[in-house]
């Protein structure tokens, strides 16, 4: 059997995903454990006995100068900044989508300047919405935004454009406007997309909410992240680290689920 054509049984894709994950446990285990046994003080490779404690310290005892849990507190500031750039980026792209995809003439408007814009570095524009938005909350989810609606509107307007024209000019025959060609042809097929197009934008969110709360805040996963790293506290960001991956998967996850669930004709199709 030629290897293109076989494919693992449920067990067997398991087995395969886990087996990449234990071996870079077992690598890191076994690199810190030498560099330890070198210099027990040794900071870059924390044991994981050390991560564990202090993890405990920081999720599980209140904070001697704030009185808060750091990491849930953490953990909260930096999931509403998320969230909320990233629902104000779909509804955005959501409308705007659509209007690029169904209407010659907003394409041919928006469509150009939307293209242009989404080349433009998020980061680049960082010092920009500090300085006319300042350092609160404002500019941390502008940024988000900013980030990650155009591609989205990119990327929607482009499936829509994908819809069969033939279902255009049906609904059109049969008496369908505008507005309801939009709103009961396209939007349901387009719903669906969404969520893959979003599902792909967690990663480059959570890059941008990271890099603006290392810059300027004063909580959030970022923060602390480059708050302990002038002490080398390797047994803080590590964790850190593996934690906002923990919440990226499940957000992820959360959204396949969703899309599973409220759009089953989907799944089906894209499975066939």
């Amino acid at each position: 059997m030629r290897a293109i054509n076989y494919r693992p049984d449920k067990t067997w894709r398991l087995a395969l995903a886990f087996l990449p994950f234990a071996l870079l446990i077992l690598t890191y285990i076994i690199a810190s454990d030498i560099r330890l046994t070198e210099n027990p003080n040794d900071k870059l490779l924390p044991s994981f006995a050390k991560m564990g404690e202090t993890i405990d310290a920081y999720a599980m005892k209140p904070d001697t100068r704030t009185g808060d849990h750091l990491l849930w507190a953490d953990t909260s500031a930096s999931l509403t900044r998320l969230i909320a750039g990233l629902a104000i980026s779909t509804a955005i792209a959501l409308v705007l989508g659509i209007v690029i995809g169904v209407l010659p003439v907003m394409s041919a408007t928006l469509g150009p300047v939307v293209a242009v814009l989404s080349m433009v570095p998020p980061l680049a524009l960082l010092p920009i919405l500090f300085i006319v938005m300042g350092l609160g909350e404002a500019s941390k989810i502008t940024l988000i935004v900013v980030g990650t609606s155009l591609k989205l509107i990119r990327d929607i307007a482009l499936r829509v454009e994908d819809i069969p024209r033939e279902q255009l000019i049906k609904a059109q025959t049969l008496g369908a406007s505008t507005p309801q060609i939009a709103l009961r042809v396209v939007l349901p097929q387009i719903l669906p997309r969404l969520i893959d197009s979003v599902r792909l934008e967690i990663g480059p969110a959570w890059l941008f909410l990271i890099a603006a709360e290392a810059i300027a805040a004063d909580s959030g996963l970022g923060y602390r992240i480059f708050l302990v790293r002038r002490y080398l506290s390797m047994d803080v960001i590590l964790p850190y680290v593996a934690w906002i991956t923990l919440l990226a998967f499940l957000m992820d996850l959360s959204l396949r689920l969703l899309q599973r669930k409220s759009f089953p004709w989907f799944a089906e199709a894209r499975a066939a």
